[in-house]
């Protein structure tokens, strides 16, 4: 009897997926651009296109718009409970954590920062935002406020430790925890999509917080970003 056919374009998705799954391209790398895999597999770029969308359909692969298409990496567990440490959580789920600073200064408190920090609106607050990643890819895209009154080094704490527990600790605030979270999903839009990496439009999942000292007063006001595709989050109780 003679052997089923196989589509063309289904040899080259299992070629690629048992690329993948051997480690030749490992998460986060790119893959061949569309023409260059027309070239390899003797095919036009329309049957390459159906192979790689096989592929992502499974999960194993993401694209990007402009970018091209990537490895799509294991999303990261990300508990939300009382104590959020960023290094801790990436740590405990096997991955190495880095973050980028973006903007780090004092500015005058808008309005719902004010509120959250329970100062005056207009008083001075250290703004830090930059980029956490997991094993070099961004994760998340993060912005916080503190009381630059109450703090007056904080800005050069952080800036040396990228840290924000390290930075607290070093201000006298040995322990803190979560008071409220409040979490909202949204589409990346231009901005968010370039820093994190992400075809614009992708799933992001934002959520505003606020934490407070072992006294109940509210020591920083952030709002972060989830890469919807790498990280998993789980509440805590």
């Amino acid at each position: 009897m003679q052997a089923e056919k196989i589509a063309i374009w289904r040899e080259i998705e299992r070629a690629l997926r048992a690329e993948i799954e051997q480690g030749r391209y490992r998460p986060g790398d790119k893959l061949p651009t569309e023409a260059a895999l027309a070239t390899r597999f003797s095919v036009n770029r329309h049957t390459v296109r159906r192979a790689l969308a096989a592929i992502e359909a499974d999960g194993l692969t993401h694209a990007r718009r402009g970018a091209g298409v990537f490895v799509a990496a294991k999303p990261t567990t990300y508990p939300l409970g009382r104590r959020v440490r960023f290094h801790q959580n990436l740590i405990a789920a096997g991955r190495t954590p880095a973050k980028e600073i973006l903007r780090l200064e004092t500015v005058a408190a808008a309005p719902r920062e004010a509120e959250a920090l329970r100062i005056e609106e207009g008083a001075p607050v250290h703004i830090w935002e930059g980029i956490a990643l997991a094993d070099g890819a961004p994760v998340t895209l993060f912005q916080s406020w503190f009381c630059a009154t109450r703090f007056p080094d904080l800005k050069d704490d952080l800036e040396g430790t990228k840290s924000v527990t390290a930075a607290l600790r070093r201000a006298g605030v040995l322990d803190y925890t979560r008071a409220s979270t409040r979490l909202t999903a949204e589409a990346a839009g231009a901005m968010h999509a370039l820093r994190l990496r992400l075809s614009q439009g992708a799933p992001l999942l934002r959520a505003v917080a606020v934490n407070v000292d072992p006294d109940g007063r509210p020591i920083e006001y952030g709002r972060t970003w989830f890469a919807g595709e790498r990280v998993t989050l789980t509440v805590e109780g």
